[in-house]
C-alpha cells in the first residue's frame, strides 16, 4: 500500500518525502505542478490539489497511511474536512497530520482553531492519528534576515516568556517515522498527540543575543509590540493573514511556546539524536550570507 503525501514541495513536505524515501515504502505525492515535483524517481507523483474532487479520489486510490498538510489559506479548513472525508471514503485509516503547538488553547488564532477543528474530526471520524503539533519553524527567519543582517534589529514580537524554535527537517523526520509506524502496523494503533519542539527556549532578548554573538556585531531585540509587524507584513501578504500572523505574535508575547514535561527526551529518544538549535541555524545562515 501507498503513502500519500500533502504539502509535499513546501519547507516540510519536501523533507518529509526524502525521509520517506530513505526507508522505502511506496510513496505517492498530491501536487498542483508536476513541474515542481523534483523528487527521486521512486516518487509517484499525481497532480491535484486539497478542493479538486477528482483529483482527490484518484491520489487516494490504492492508498493506506495519509500525511496532511495544508498550509495557511481562507478555506484552510474547508481543505482539511474535504480531505478527510474523501480520506476515508477512499478506505484510508492512518493519518499523520501537522497541526500547531497550542492548538486546543490558541482558538482566537485562526489557523490554530482550524487545526484543532482538523484534529476533532480525526478523532470523531475514526482514523489512526499522530497529531504533530509544531512551535514557531526556525526557518520563518529566513523572512527577516535581511533586517538582522543589514539593520542590526531582530524585529519579530517573541516576547519575554519563550518560544521553542523547531527546525523543519525534525518536524519532518519525526513525520516519516510516524508514518512509516502507522502504515506496518499490524492493526490501527491508538491516537497520539507530539509536541514538535526546539532543545531551547528562546525570548526575544535570548535570539537579539545570539545573533549579537553569531554577528560579531550589537543586534537589538525589536520589542513586543506586534502592530509593526502586521504593517509589514501587510506589504508581503494578503492583510487578512497580516493581521492573523499579528494575532499568533500576541500569543508568542502572552502564552509563549514551552515545551511541556519531557518533550524534549520523547523527541530525542524518537529520532536517535539531538535536535537541531536555532544557534546552530544561525550560524550556518551567517556562514551563507
Amino acid at each position: 500500500m501507498t503513502i500519500l503525501i500533502t504539502g509535499a514541495t513546501g519547507r516540510v513536505g519536501r523533507h518529509v518525502v526524502a525521509e520517506l524515501v530513505k526507508r522505502n515504502p511506496d510513496v505517492r505525492v498530491l501536487v498542483r505542478d508536476p513541474a515542481k515535483a523534483d523528487f527521486s524517481p521512486s516518487v509517484e507523483v499525481a497532480k491535484g490539489e486539497l478542493l479538486d474532487i477528482e483529483a482527490l479520489r484518484k491520489a487516494f486510490s490504492g492508498v493506506k497511511t495519509l500525511f496532511l498538510l495544508n498550509a495557511v489559506a481562507g478555506d484552510e479548513f474547508t481543505q482539511a474536512i474535504i480531505t478527510l472525508n474523501i480520506a476515508r471514503e477512499a478506505g484510508v485509516e492512518r493519518v499523520v497530520y501537522l497541526s500547531v503547538f497550542d492548538a486546543d488553547r490558541a482558538v482566537n488564532v485562526p489557523h490554530f482553531a482550524v487545526k484543532y477543528g482538523a484534529e476533532r474530526m480525526l478523532d470523531t471520524m475514526g482514523f489512526s492519528a499522530t497529531i504533530l503539533r509544531p512551535a514557531y519553524f526556525i526557518d520563518n527567519e529566513l523572512m527577516i534576515k535581511d533586517v538582522i543582517f543589514n539593520y542590526g534589529v531582530y524585529p519579530m514580537p517573541i516576547g519575554s516568556k519563550g518560544v521553542a524554535m523547531v527546525d523543519a527537517r525534525d518536524i519532518a523526520e519525526v513525520a516519516a517515522i510516524e508514518l512509516v509506524r502507522r502504515d506496518r502496523a499490524e492493526e490501527k494503533l491508538p491516537n497520539e498527540t507530539i509536541n514538535l519542539v526546539g532543545p531551547d527556549t528562546l525570548t526575544g532578548e535570548d535570539l537579539a543575543t545570539i545573533w549579537s554573538q553569531t554577528l560579531g556585531r550589537p543586534v537589538a531585540y525589536g520589542g513586543d509590540d506586534p502592530s509593526g509587524f502586521e504593517q509589514n507584513l501587510a506589504n508581503m501578504m494578503p492583510k487578512w493573514m497580516g493581521y492573523e500572523m499579528r494575532l499568533m505574535a500576541e500569543r508568542y508575547v502572552s502564552d509563549g511556546m514551552i515545551p511541556e514535561t519531557g518533550d524534549i527526551d520523547r523527541l530525542t529518544r524518537i529520532l536517535g539524536r539531538p535536535l537541531h538549535s536555532y544557534r546552530e541555524f544561525a550560524s550556518q545562515l551567517a556562514a551563507s550570507a
